[in-house]
């Protein structure tokens, strides 16, 4: 018993698209390079690398079952894996993975009418999950106490995230747009169940999303992740479920149904919803795939649209969305055969388009380009991370480098320090102290959330604790 491991932990990410590089006042201090060298740079613009240090390492010789079989229908959050079943992340990296369509929230800040905001919201939203597709590996869980901080200049931004609790686990963060144009938070604490055959993620935690300059904020929960075939044939995952996005200054809503695969796999990855103002009136038609693509229309022109096609008529169909290319185009085994890409009705208005993942990315755990940059330890960074920091985790490193006899053992080595150090506060009858979040009513909500306490970036971390 660990306590530290959850299997196929569910969180909402998303893949590669950078739109461009935004300008951002590099004069204030980000806190990385003030000490050692600066990462190379290329026209200004920082370079982060393009592949792992090693290969994925194969999963064909473990089974799983031989682990799960006692665990039917039980909540995950006991039960240690095997470290092949991981990926060389942890789980506070995966929630950055958020972050990668972050020009969706520069986009929505710059629009002036709310509606075209909540589409670009409601974008975000749906991005923000696109990279679970395929990802199967399982992060490791964050120790408690553990942090990770994520700077790009070339995409507006800086993020924090700490594991603020251990049992329930719970992962908080907090990011800020460098032009003080957006404040995006949160905690994520999934609830995870195997059913026999697939281990299903329920979200629990509030997302909020802050657009300062229009003083609006959106709130969401994700969908449910649900992972197939996790006793034999080949891992695939679905989302389903509805999330609502509140916009609490204007009362809009935006409700997206994430559709369950249903018979045949005919509704695999679909979404399709609307958004409405506080009457309920319909002002925004939205579709699409969350694997793919979104796109939106006019409600008029949509019921138009479907009444025809219900009544057989005739339809001047446009042709299958299929420039959005998939990853890396395998077929799965024992996976509903992906149905037509989607159909896009003429006068539509693409809202978010997913960009082709590396062409070596079923070699690196199914990464996104971006997520493959996150547990890059680039040169001099040690000296003004935080000694919490993912980064510095001897486990996940070596994992990364493909030494996978040094990661289980790193593994168990630093589950039995933060056992060793939850009995020594048990004995001195202390409390821990987190470091960076405090519990406290989300502002907009009232629901209970973790709140950031500030001042991680001012680089005081005297009073981080030891857990590496």
């Amino acid at each position: 018993m660990n306590g530290e491991e959850e299997f196929f932990d569910a969180v909402t990410e998303a893949d590669p698209r950078v739109a461009g590089v935004m300008r951002v006042d590099t004069s204030r201090s980000n806190g990385i390079g003030k000490v050692g060298e600066r990462p190379p740079r290329e026209n200004g613009i920082q370079k982060h690398r393009t592949s792992l240090p090693a290969p994925m390492f194969t999963r064909s010789d473990f089974s799983v079952w031989s682990i799960l079989k006692k665990c039917i229908g039980l909540e995950l959050s006991k039960i240690t894996m095997p470290i092949a079943f991981n990926e060389p992340l942890s789980f506070l990296q995966r929630i950055t993975e958020y972050m990668e369509h972050v020009y969706l929230i520069h986009r929505a800040s710059c629009q002036p009418q709310a509606l075209e905001r909540m589409q670009c919201v409601a974008a975000f939203a749906v991005s923000a999950v696109a990279s679970q597709w395929e990802r199967t590996g399982k992060p490791f869980n964050p120790l408690l106490g553990e942090t990770y901080e994520l700077i790009r200049e070339d995409l507006g931004f800086r993020f924090i995230s700490e594991q603020v609790s251990h049992h329930p686990p719970i992962s908080a963060f907090y990011s800020e747009g460098l032009n003080q144009d957006f404040l995006f938070h949160g905690s994520i604490y999934p609830k995870l169940k195997f059913w026999g055959k697939s281990v299903e993620a329920e979200p629990r935690g509030t997302i909020t999303l802050e657009l300062l300059k229009h003083n609006e904020a959106y709130t969401w929960t994700n969908p449910t992740c649900c992972v197939h075939n996790v006793i034999i044939g080949k891992l695939w995952i679905e989302q389903y479920g509805t999330v609502e996005i509140l916009n609490h200054r204007t009362g809009d809503k935006c409700v997206l149904h994430f559709k369950p695969c249903g018979l045949f796999g005919k509704e695999l990855h679909k979404v399709e919803g609307h958004i409405q103002d506080k009457n309920k009136k319909k002002l925004f038609m939205i579709y699409g795939k969350w694997t793919e693509c979104l796109w939106g229309i006019d409600p008029a022109a949509y019921e138009s649209y479907k009444k025809r096609e219900r009544r057989g008529d005739p339809l001047s169909k446009a042709q299958p969305d299929d420039s959005s290319q998939k990853a890396d185009g395998d077929v799965l085994d024992a996976v509903p055969e992906a149905q037509e890409t989607v159909h896009v009705i003429p006068g539509s208005k693409l809202l978010w388009r997913v960009n082709t993942r590396p062409p070596n990315s079923a070699q690196m755990y199914n990464f996104t380009s971006f997520t493959v940059s996150l547990n890059e330890l680039q040169s001099g960074m040690e000296k003004t991370l935080a000694p919490t920091d993912c980064r510095l985790r001897p486990d996940i490193r070596g994992m990364e480098n493909g030494d996978m006899d040094l990661a289980s053992q790193e593994k168990e080595r630093l589950e039995e320090k933060q056992r060793e150090a939850r009995r020594e506060r048990a004995t001195q009858e202390a409390e821990w102290q987190t470091r960076w979040f405090h519990q406290g009513s989300n502002p907009h909500t009232g629901t209970p959330d973790w709140l950031y306490t500030g001042g991680y970036f001012e680089r005081n971390f005297s009073r981080c604790p030891d857990i590496y």
